[in-house]
């Protein structure tokens, strides 16, 4: 099929684009590059724009005959989200609407959607099932769920198919090399644990340690990019008109704060630094997936299975590339 990945200039969305170029798909790939980088686009066709750019999407979706539309283009921080709002409104809302529309406007009616288990804010038990209320508690959980709802309306005035797939704990890099995770500034635990074991950091933070949990650290459910990649395959190829799919994507098991760090030591063999902090608002204690639907609908189970065997992809693609796709560039003279 012809496929058009917004966003697959970026963590996820990359690995997605090598997966489909693996499973014999044609990729486009249309990211601005303000979070993305150009080097880690591995395969398909690279076009530098973006989504509200409503005249190019069109463009793109129609002269290229796309089939289906992958969505990974959003703004990603919690924090952030909380002290600028508006570009999270802007970007998450406003320019997937236009990006909707301008798939309504070349008759191009699937859809998959980058979700994100932020949308249930903090649950009243775990495991977190799809039947658990939505009721998320910061702006990036909101503007998902927005899109969720207006994908189930577009499904229905439309006759458009989609997948939203909410993701927990996205961790990990494809042990093919040549792509992982970078961004500026760094919010996800495994990269900042591993930037102390390169020491491009003094410590790291446990952000409280007087949670209900087993050591009293967060427990979160870590899923490897590739498996996510996986069940985004699995899902397109199930879309049919005016229907939708609704899953949690994780590994059903959950794993503390602290025990990232220990396993990150073993994995690295250094003696990470970690320090106690105080607890961040708007913090669940537990978050961890059922993700039995995604199992039952689409016979996806994840691959990587404990945390050792995401952090030592991660690892290597972190040891390879200490500046992340700053190295890449620097090699191809791409930068000074």
């Amino acid at each position: 099929m012809n496929i058009l990945v917004v966003g697959g200039a970026g963590y996820i969305g990359s690995h997605m684009v090598r997966l489909l170029d693996s499973a014999g798909h044609k990729v486009w790939v249309l990211d601005n590059l303000s979070t993305g980088f150009m080097q880690a686009v591995t395969a398909g066709e690279l076009i530098v724009g973006d989504m509200n750019d409503s005249e190019l999407v069109k463009s793109v979706l129609g002269d290229n005959r796309i089939d289906i539309v992958m969505h990974f283009a959003a703004c990603a921080l919690v924090g952030e989200s909380c002290a600028n709002p508006a570009k999270y409104y802007q970007n998450n809302v406003v320019n997937t609407l236009l990006l909707l529309e301008s798939m309504r406007a070349t008759n191009v009616r699937k859809i998959v959607f980058s979700s994100t288990c932020a949308t249930y804010g903090i649950p009243d038990k775990v495991p977190i099932s799809e039947a658990t209320p939505q009721q998320p508690v910061n702006p990036y959980g909101f503007t998902k769920l927005v899109i969720e709802r207006a994908l189930r309306d577009y499904s229905q005035a439309h006759n458009f198919g989609y997948a939203a797939l909410r993701y927990f704990n996205a961790a990990g890099a494809s042990p093919l090399g040549g792509i992982g995770e970078d961004h500026t500034p760094e919010s996800h635990l495994i990269p900042i644990v591993l930037q102390v074991a390169m020491g491009q950091r003094e410590q790291v933070t446990v952000f409280g340690n007087d949670w209900p949990t087993l050591d009293g650290s967060c427990v979160r459910d870590y899923i490897h990019v590739d498996d996510l990649a996986d069940a985004h395959l699995r899902a397109m190829e199930r879309l049919k008109p005016g229907t939708g799919i609704e899953l949690n994507l994780g590994t059903g098991t959950g794993f503390s704060v602290r025990q990232i760090i220990e396993t990150c030591r073993e994995v690295t063999n250094v003696d990470i630094k970690s320090v106690d902090g105080d607890r961040r608002a708007g913090d669940p204690p537990e978050l961890v997936a059922d993700a039995s639907k995604a199992e039952s609908e689409l016979g996806w189970v994840p691959q990587y299975t404990s945390p050792r065997s995401i952090i030592e992809t991660a690892w290597e693609w972190h040891r390879n590339n200490p500046a992340g796709y700053g190295d890449t560039a620097l090699a191809e003279g791409q930068v000074e």
